[in-house]
């Protein structure tokens, strides 16, 4: 038999334990008292499940008995002590029993309030009433079950009815009903706190990401046109020298804005996408620039898939052309590389024009780059500069795990 109604409480301890995490199970539950329970256990707000839930799971098992046997073990060794100091002349075990019943009743009463401390809060009268009520009835019942069982006239249990219903009344106010009711209220205070704070950085949260996402836009809206008036001025410059290749250079760049203004507009793509982009910008510098560009393309199938903002390797390619091949008399080589170090992603752009001295790192381009690392990653990613001996590295370090 005991097997049995171990097993019975476990598997209702389960099913508590299930709803508890997704309410939507509370419908499975069997038709009764399990399925009343897990509904009500359902209608719980999230943060009160979630409370329930960690209580639940860290009070069972062999936990949770050793726990009340040591609750029964306190409240009997202070009954003992209230008999010896107050009641000596009353039976020893009636003082540990009221002591272990009262002791209990607080326990349980204190468990039920602090995980309906909002139905409570907004009904303080009605469930003062409802304790004091049920301290009245559960009173009133123990004093005459003592009446029958010592024999006493019902008269005499009639004329000591009002003072029984006050001493009964008072007790269960002070010591049930009225900490009870202290207790749910600072609960829910505290509850009303937290939750208005909760809202708050919600509302910071929110405000926060839609500023980001509007300097993103505008940051994009920003590299569209510098990157877009620069290309066309290297087609401008050709024709005006009726150079043989600008109409292949027209061509290329028209099958290259074709493919890459919607991803101009993407918030992040694969490298795979961005190399690509890189690729066909320095094709198209390549047959402006001719001999005196020449470039390379590296990009690991291991990262082909990896997310980054949209043009950042791209606006770094700009720079390097602009600000590095350009300047220089015999141009150039570039060289556009990924690969994963310790959890980062290094991206490096490697230009072999003119270097540091002639490039500080100010301007537009450059300033994008960075205001876009922050926004993306905070302060887990970065770019750096340096002399490459000839011209200048532009490396990307990204998180890895936040780049996917």
């Amino acid at each position: 038999m005991w097997a049995g109604i171990a097993k019975w409480y476990r598997q209702w301890e389960q099913e508590q334990l299930a709803v508890l995490q997704d309410p939507a199970l509370a419908r499975q539950a069997p038709f009764g008292y399990r399925r009343y329970v897990a509904c009500k256990l359902a209608a719980l707000p999230l943060r009160e499940r979630q409370e329930l839930y960690r209580f639940s799971v860290y009070w069972r098992g062999p936990r949770v008995w050793l726990a009340l046997a040591a609750l029964c073990l306190v409240l009997s060794v202070l009954g003992l002590l209230l008999h010896l100091a107050f009641m000596p002349a009353a039976p020893w075990w009636k003082t540990v029993v009221a002591a272990n019943t009262i002791g209990l009743a607080l326990s349980a009463s204190s468990a039920g309030v602090w995980f309906n401390y909002r139905k409570i809060a907004r009904a303080k009268l009605r469930a003062l009433a409802s304790m004091v009520g049920l301290g009245a009835i559960g009173g009133l019942f123990g004093t005459l079950i003592v009446t029958v069982s010592r024999g006493k006239p019902w008269q005499e249990l009639i004329d000591d009815l009002p003072r029984t219903l006050m001493l009964v009344t008072g007790a269960a106010t002070v010591l049930i009903a009225a900490p009870s009711i202290v207790l749910a209220v600072l609960r829910n205070r505290h509850y009303e706190t937290a939750n208005a704070q909760l809202q708050r950085d919600a509302e910071q949260a929110r405000l926060a990401r839609e500023l980001s996402e509007t300097q993103l836009r505008l940051l994009r809206a920003q590299i569209e046109p510098h990157f877009l008036f620069n290309t066309l001025g290297a087609v401008q410059q050709l024709a005006q020298e009726k150079a043989p290749r600008a109409a292949e250079l027209t061509a290329h760049l028209i099958d290259f804005l074709r493919a890459s203004m919607s991803d101009m507009r993407c918030e992040q793509v694969s490298l795979a996408t961005e190399f690509g982009l890189v690729e066909s910008y320095l094709a198209v510098m390549q047959i402006r620039m001719g001999e005196r560009l020449r470039f390379r393309i590296d990009l690991p199938t291991g990262l082909a898939a990896t997310r980054i903002p949209s043009m950042l390797v791209l606006t770094l390619a700009e720079n390097a052309i602009k600000h590095g091949i350009e300047p220089s008399l015999r141009g150039g080589d570039i060289t556009v590389t990924a690969h994963e170090d310790a959890g980062q992603i290094r991206i490096a752009v490697n230009d072999g024009g003119v270097g540091m001295s002639d490039t500080p790192g100010n301007g537009t381009g450059l300033e994008n780059v960075r205001s876009r690392l922050r926004l993306a990653y905070g302060e887990s990613a970065s770019l750096v500069l340096s002399e490459a001996e000839p011209g200048l590295l532009a490396e990307l370090f990204i998180p890895r795990k936040d780049a996917q």
